[in-house]
């Protein structure tokens, strides 16, 4: 039997969200700054739900990115800091698909086109068509100017706006959508969703292995000497 644990810290948001005997529990809240004081008393609340120690967990995912520096690098601690402990693998999960899972979990859509508010007069983008109940990556993910975000080229069919940066810049996106949700942000349960199918296909990792994907190289403003 697989026990999945999933964690995510890398925007407004944080979540986490425990696959056990066919039974999801999860816990969410949009709390900025917040995530280092919550994240450890959320894994310990879904795990008692279930009636489960930590030693019960077969895997962690993780969303990896893109998103806040900060918020990362907590979700990499504490990943990383669980599963050595525990001598488990990892599984990292992109948060722009899991955004996209997500629009399709809570609005039907079957394909969708995200934009994270990267700051900086940028956003993270990707977009993801939904196939066999998971969202698949179309092109490639990217950190651009709004302007610069489009469909790849492949992209046919009505695609679904999903993310905060659709709602930062709404004017500048000119991507053609039939409707969506700029409030979007990640939820541990499409981490799990997402996971899951990492894990059937043996796509797991070690956890010294587990690092933050960015998208952008200078991920902060170096200091003035």
């Amino acid at each position: 039997m697989t026990t999945l644990l999933a964690l995510d810290t890398a925007t407004e948001a944080c979540s986490v969200a425990l696959l056990h005997n066919g039974q999801v529990f999860s816990r969410y809240a949009v709390i900025p700054r917040l995530h280092a004081q919550r994240i450890l008393p959320m894994i310990s609340e879904v795990l008692a739900e279930a009636g489960i120690s930590k030693t019960a967990v077969t895997a962690i995912a993780f969303g990896r990115g893109p998103g806040a520096f900060t918020g990362l690098r907590i979700a990499v601690g504490v990943v990383q800091g669980l599963a050595f402990a525990l001598q488990i693998p990892v599984l990292p999960v992109s948060n722009l698909a899991a955004i996209a899972q997500r629009a399709c979990r809570e609005h039907g859509a079957k394909q969708v086109a995200v934009a994270i508010d990267a700051r900086m007069d940028e956003v993270y983008w990707g977009c993801y068509s939904l196939i066999d109940g998971e969202v698949r990556l179309q092109g490639s993910e990217a950190v651009l100017p709004p302007e610069r975000a489009e469909l790849a080229r492949t992209a046919q069919g009505e695609w679904f706006a999903a993310g905060t940066g659709w709602h930062a810049y709404a004017e500048r996106i000119t991507v053609p959508v039939y409707a969506s949700d700029a409030q979007l942000l990640p939820h541990a349960e499409d981490i799990l969703t997402l996971a899951q199918g990492m894990w059937q296909r043996g796509e797991a990792i070690s956890a010294q292995d587990a690092q933050p994907i960015y998208l952008r190289d200078q991920v902060a403003t170096p200091k003035q000497s």
